[in-house]
């Protein structure tokens, strides 16, 4: 008997916006007021303004529409994906990453399984700092190279790279554009309650690290010969030294404009094409060699790139057909009934929904953020809890969701199929979900400000 299998992410995602355009139809046209919020740089929506509008339904032509209208919406991080994936492959041309990779396979030995914290770590810092997702993409090849050498399966690669990633972002004290922006839209003093939130980040990443090495150490096929680095590779210890001294100085860099400078995805972009270039001059590859391989990196992102698109196409679909403000609405509004705690874990569950049809976690702050503050004002809430709310709720969803395209195109590039990613995400997923709640509660209980 034939296992069932998941269409093709392009199939599934089809599907989606398919489904998006019947739900207009379904449910009642609704809107909020919004007004341009100067802190955030954002346009967010105004509490207590929702009122019923005309219907708008997407018909089956428009909602194919929304498909290059979600291309266009989500230009900046497509962009984004095909220029850190060409400079990622102008590092990868001079052999610095794979130099990188055969020196750990080489000095663990039979300590392979220690990669997995190590990798992890890497990742997770990358999503506490910056949200990262999409800059995952263009390194996974590598990362498949390394677990390949270690014995180790692609769906080990995708959890010890994007897992724990998302992991860190969802739980991240200073992720600016998940906690950040709530913490503004919400008037709460930014980075407030930082320490609180690191030490269940600490929880949340070691139960990850920890499940992803048993499932590492449960699926290894110990490889039966040895992958040789070239000789020639190894001459050039010192430059790709230099090499990797650059990718490190840009990530620090990146920081520093995130946190600091208030960067965006532009400028993220404009940052990894210098390091691209530097790069490729140092390396000696020479201008066109540079260009060349930016070229290559750009065909193998393009996948990626699209299904980011299609992803962003659903929520296209669904504010055109005037119902996202219905569903946050709809579900937040039953919330005032219940009992504080509840309310509260209740907000986890309903930002963990929202998020499904509004996959961006910034987006989904300035739409649900201004809509719950007052909510919880009302229940003698702390604004700070209404915050963790949301930023369990919505950035653990990144781990399951097929709306996600960073997701999507990551697992796509490893070649993982959605189920088997969704087999093993989805107990992780229950229990940091629960871990949530436990912050949740004694947040509550500690009158967490």
């Amino acid at each position: 008997m034939k296992s069932s299998r998941f269409p093709h992410p392009l199939t599934l995602l089809t599907g989606c916006i398919l489904a998006a355009a019947v739900l207009t139809y379904v449910l009642p046209a609704g809107q909020y007021e919004r007004e341009y919020d100067a802190e955030t740089d954002r346009t967010i929506v105004v509490a207590g303004t929702f009122e019923r509008v005309d219907p708008d339904p997407v018909g089956p032509f428009d909602a194919f529409v929304a498909i290059p209208r979600g291309l266009e919406s989500a230009a900046d991080v497509v962009f984004l994906v095909f220029l850190i994936g060409g400079a990622f492959t102008v590092v990868d041309k001079t052999g610095a990453l794979r130099t990188a990779v055969h020196w750990m396979t080489a000095n663990l030995g039979e300590r392979a399984v220690l990669a997995v914290p190590v990798v992890s770590v890497f990742f997770a810092i990358g999503g506490v700092v910056e949200n990262m997702q999409e800059e995952i993409i263009p390194l996974i090849p590598v990362v498949l190279i390394l677990t390949r050498r270690l014995g180790f399966t692609a769906l080990t690669a995708v959890s010890m790279s994007a897992g724990a990633a998302f992991v860190g972002s969802a739980f991240s004290p200073i992720n600016p554009f998940q906690v950040g922006i709530a913490q503004r839209v919400s008037d709460v003093p930014l980075l407030s309650g930082g320490l609180y939130r690191s030490g269940f980040l600490a929880l949340a990443l070691g139960l990850w690290i920890v499940a992803t090495m048993r499932n590492a150490m449960a699926t290894r096929v110990i490889p039966t010969e040895a992958e040789e680095e070239p000789a020639a590779e190894l001459e050039h210890v010192a430059r790709h030294g230099t090499i990797l001294g650059i990718v490190a100085l840009t990530f620090a860099v990146l920081v520093w404009g995130l946190l600091d400078q208030g960067w965006d995805f532009n400028q993220m972009s404009g940052l990894f094409v210098i390091m691209g270039v530097a790069v490729g001059v140092i390396g000696r590859l020479g201008l066109s060699g540079t260009a060349a391989a930016f070229a290559d990196g750009f065909r193998e992102m393009a996948f990626a790139g699209i299904l980011i698109g299609f992803a962003r196409a659903i929520s296209v679909v669904l504010e055109q057909g005037l119902i996202i403000d219905t569903i946050v609405h709809g579900l937040f509004t039953p919330l005032a009934e219940l009992p504080l705690t509840l309310s509260a874990i209740g907000m986890m569950l309903v930002q963990t929904v929202v998020h499904v049809p509004v996959p961006s976690v910034s987006g989904q702050a300035v739409l649900t953020m201004p809509v719950i503050t007052p909510l919880a004002d009302l229940l003698g809430m702390s604004r700070q809890v209404a915050i963790l709310a949301y930023h369990y709720g919505a950035g653990l969803c990144d781990l399951l969701t097929p709306t996600n395209g960073a997701l999507m195109a990551i697992l796509a590039t490893a070649g993982v199929r959605y189920e088997d990613w969704v087999r093993f995400a989805t107990p992780l997923f229950a229990l940091l979900m629960g871990l949530g709640a436990i912050s949740i509660t004694l947040a509550i209980v500690i009158g967490l400000q």
